[in-house]
């Protein structure tokens, strides 16, 4: 699982005293988007009754979404950006009304970028399950209540089907590229495997052909982290006061997810053992400068994202295998026609190069013959950080 917003677009640092001053107050029960909030750069989509692969019944849904640049007449000019775990459609832009956040792919995205919006028509959804715009955990049922702890359970797949309806209303019946990173990458394979005549080129970044074992025990505790904090009341907690929701747990599930975000090598050459500040943490009630590191990650987390939504999405994730009712894994890259990229970073631990090394040998054509593997300090946030390298092979997927 990955976390994605502009924060995460930078190495790691010390925490300062006005980083601190930035989360003064109680955190709200939830930091989703709500219907009267500003909307900012959005637009919406809805759409009727959707039926998820597990039975369950939504009687409609709305996806939130952003564009740049402009469809051309043809309409064969259209690029799909997917987010990851805890990302949303601001892609690019400032932050403000409605974008807590600055875009998180800016150097990736715009006039003259990789993804050049003087050619490209750019399309960014948030998705289904989310809590940004979209029909997720924390929107208003039929009833007049959130959906809460009602929410159905979504696959990988369920998600992906709800993005084909945004297509097909935009009027787009080929994309000329799908792109993402991380669970956006898991969306990216499902595009190329499931609907491979839609699909012209594809880019997955640091993502797995399927989720582990090991992945799911990793996600496990952080799902258990959020459950276990009384405040979260089963799920029903919308309308406790600022500081009565969840945010203990949901910080805690965010702290030890971060864990796997960045790799050892960055952590100890920024932190070493440095104190947060003169007070010793060594029995003296100080922190070391790492500790708060995370607290602040994780504090700061909590009032951008909401709960539900994070266990909704993080099972979707765990739901994530390609070859499932395909045949396995081999059989199913063997339905992707699309050119390829196939991107990795070699100290990525939560996703490790030999998933994307798996996944390009399967496919019939990619841009190097195999996949392209970038050696940095910076772990799984690699493809958000080392923008200048990720872009040059984005450039010439979608210009080949």
């Amino acid at each position: 699982m990955d976390w994605q917003s502009s924060e995460d677009t930078v190495p790691s640092a010390p925490v300062t005293e006005a980083d601190a001053r930035l989360l003064l107050g109680r955190p709200p029960a939830t930091g989703a988007w709500r219907d009267g909030d500003p909307v900012g750069d959005r637009r919406f989509a809805a759409f009727g009754a959707f039926r998820t692969e597990g039975g369950a019944e939504l009687p409609g849904y709305r996806l939130a979404y952003e564009t740049w640049g402009e469809l051309n007449a043809e309409r064969d000019n259209a690029v799909l950006v997917l987010h990851a775990l805890t990302g949303d459609s601001h892609v690019r832009g400032s932050a403000g009304p409605g974008h807590p956040t600055s875009g998180w792919w800016d150097d990736l995205v715009g006039p003259g970028a990789p993804i050049d919006t003087d050619r490209w028509f750019v399309v960014a959804p948030n998705m289904l399950g989310g809590c940004q715009g979209s029909t997720g955990p924390s929107s208003i049922a039929p009833d007049g209540y959130e959906w809460a702890s009602r929410f159905p359970y979504l696959t990988i797949r369920d998600q992906v089907a709800a993005q084909v309806r945004l297509a097909d209303a935009l009027g787009i019946d080929v994309w000329a590229g799908v792109v993402g990173g991380s669970m956006g990458g898991m969306h990216a394979l499902e595009w190329a495997i499931g609907m491979p005549d839609r699909v012209a080129r594809v880019g997955v970044l640091s993502a797995p052909p399927v989720n582990t074992a090991d992945q799911i025990a990793l996600n496990s505790v952080q799902l258990e982290a959020i459950r276990i904090d009384p405040r979260f009341q089963g799920g029903e907690y919308y309308d406790s006061a600022d500081g009565d929701g969840p945010s203990r747990g949901l910080g805690l599930a965010r702290r030890m997810a971060l864990l796997n975000y960045r790799s050892p090598t960055e952590l100890n050459q920024r932190f070493q053992r440095s104190w947060q500040s003169g007070v010793s943490p060594l029995g003296h009630g100080g922190r070391f400068a790492v500790e708060s590191y995370l607290d602040f990650h994780g504090n700061r987390f909590t009032r951008r994202f909401d709960a539900n939504s994070y266990l909704i999405l993080v099972e979707a994730m765990n739901s994530h295998d390609i070859g499932r009712d395909r045949g396995g894994v081999d059989d199913a890259l063997a339905r992707i026609t699309a050119t390829a990229l196939v991107l990795g970073i070699d100290s990525d631990r939560l996703f490790p190069v030999d998933g994307q090394h798996r996944i390009a040998r399967g496919i019939r054509n990619t841009i190097d013959d195999g996949a392209v593997v970038l050696t940095s300090d910076f772990g799984h946030d690699g493809f958000l950080i080392e923008t200048p390298r990720v872009g040059t092979h984005i450039r010439r997927l979608l210009e080949g």
